[in-house]
């Protein structure tokens, strides 16, 4: 330290010191030698020499003034410096501490490390064997893919026979129909429903031949901002229209006028459904609600909720008009009861439902889904009772026939299908260069005498097969906007279609 560095510089000048005494005691000893020369003689040499030891001694003096400042500086620089390096001291055992506390940590980590690496290799291990399994997988889906797509070819071609013979059927048909004519028995046809003669059944529902309409009788601006959805009436020329401004709204198709306004519906109107004594009226809305009207006071009969997204499709029972059938976004399907007001049953499905119908029966629901295909359902017990891939792209559209026997499904694949309605077999094919689906909810329409099959297009026109002739006999132009809905009246004419912009034709 500085203070013993100090002690030694004083001792090695203390020293030093001792030794020019010394040394000046021996320079002196001429001085002795003069003492036997008589006093007189010698004084001036000895007061000259007295005179040049006190400077020197005044000098020693000063010297050792000097360094005596030099150690007590020197001193408080040594305890300054004692007290830093105690800071220092602290400081660096502090620090170890804090180095032992980080070797110790880096030593749990790096022991949690080679834990991670071994549980990353036996995931790695893992992982291989998982890949194997999905090539074979792979491989196996694509020899599935192949045999399917054969079995389909196949099945194809036998659909396309079964048609061809039902085409005859339907041909031999229309000739024993227009013998029937010839024989004065028109009247009998005209009342056979079902295969059932009804003459003065209550109930019976009037049975009239469609025309092929070609005339835009009436356009009516009747909803802002599209209309999705139109019906008529049983046995009735008054049409129904649900529309995106949240309205329902009746129209007297003969002269195009408003006769009623149905309000209170909380979203876009998505399909709309009619019990067969025409009293009331059922609206899916994109409110997740579903609204029931009493058409005699126009006002809400029931709101029925249960569904937690958009309501896109509902029917009626064609044997009571207590049930009610809707399908929604959340993947469900809700079974109703109008009296009651509340849900009864729910089919849960992975596939989203975008159309449905009850069958003739009432104990069935047809329903068309996002994946394509159709599914027949068990209305009592909800079970999946059979389903067919009917097309590529979502179905948007299902129809039944008066009859029962036939339902028409149109989907997002521009394709137009007929299917029996018990079994699920194909019956006819129907596309046309141009026709094009507009939406998700595009609804077709079959004609009430089950001959014709109509469909809106993209491009604002509708095309008109003969399902007996599998060709189209007209196609209707006056809508600019796309055409959302068809729907053919129970009398046999007019027919109805809306379109995007909110616009109503009725054609005769």
């Amino acid at each position: 330290s500085r203070e013993v560095l100090a002690r030694e510089a004083i001792n090695h000048a203390l020293k030093a010191l001792k030794k020019r005494h010394l040394i000046e005691e021996g320079a002196h000893a001429p001085a002795y030698i003069a003492l036997s020369r008589p006093i007189i003689s010698q004084g001036s040499e000895w007061k000259e020499k007295a005179e040049n030891l006190e400077m020197e001694l005044q000098q020693c003096y000063k010297a050792q003034s000097r360094l005596s400042e030099q150690l007590v500086v020197e001193v408080a620089e040594s305890r300054a410096l004692k007290a830093s390096l105690q800071e220092k001291e602290t400081a660096i055992a502090e620090l170890e501490k804090e180095l032992n506390q980080t070797r110790d940590e880096c030593s749990q980590l790096k022991t949690d490390l080679e834990e991670k690496i071994r549980a990353l290799e036996l995931l790695m291990i893992e992982h291989q064997e998982l890949k194997a399994q999905l090539e074979q997988m792979a491989i196996k889906a694509k020899n599935a893919e192949a045999e399917n797509k054969m079995l389909v070819d196949r099945w194809m071609l036998q659909k396309m026979q079964d048609a061809e013979r039902l085409n005859e059927a339907n041909a031999l048909y229309e000739d024993m129909i227009e013998r029937l004519k010839a024989s004065g028995l028109e009247k009998l046809a005209r009342e056979q429903v079902d295969g059932i003669v009804r003459r003065s059944e209550e109930g019976a529902e009037f049975f009239a031949e469609s025309t092929v309409p070609s005339v835009c009788s009436h356009r009516i601006n009747a909803h802002e901002g599209g209309c999705a959805s139109i019906l008529f009436e049983y046995n009735s020329g008054k049409l129904i229209s649900g529309g995106q401004d949240r309205s329902v709204k009746m129209w007297d198709t003969s002269t195009g006028s408003l006769t009623h306004n149905l309000s209170g519906c909380l979203g876009s109107v998505l399909d709309l459904a009619i019990t067969h004594d025409n009293r009331f009226v059922i609206a899916a809305s994109s409110s997740n609600n579903l609204f029931v009207w009493d058409v005699s006071s126009g006002r809400i009969r029931h709101t029925l909720t249960g569904h937690t997204d958009k309501v896109c499709a509902v029917d009626v029972s064609k044997v009571s008009s207590r049930h009610v059938v809707s399908a929604a976004y959340d993947r469900t399907i809700k079974v109703w009861d109008l009296q009651k007001g509340y849900c009864t049953n729910t089919i849960i499905f992975h596939s989203n439902c975008n159309a449905l119908c009850f069958s003739t029966d009432g104990l069935t629901i047809c329903s068309g889904h996002v994946d394509g295909n159709l599914r027949l359902w068990d209305i009592r017990t909800g079970k999946l009772l059979s389903e067919v891939a009917a097309h590529s792209l979502p179905i948007t559209s299902i129809s039944l026939s008066r009859n029962g026997n036939v339902v028409l499904t149109s989907g997002r694949d521009n394709v137009h299908n007929l299917f029996d309605g018990r079994s699920l077999e194909a019956c006819g094919t129907f596309r046309a260069t141009g026709n094009r689906v507009a939406s998700n909810w595009s609804r077709s329409c079959i004609s009430p005498d089950d001959n014709y099959i109509a469909a809106g297009s993209a491009d604002g026109s509708i095309c008109i097969w003969s399902i007996s002739k599998a060709d189209i006999v007209s196609t209707l132009k006056e809508h600019t906007a796309p055409v959302l809905s068809c729907t053919w009246s129970g009398l046999g004419k007019p027919l109805a279609s809306a379109d995007k912009n909110g616009i109503v034709c009725t054609w005769t």
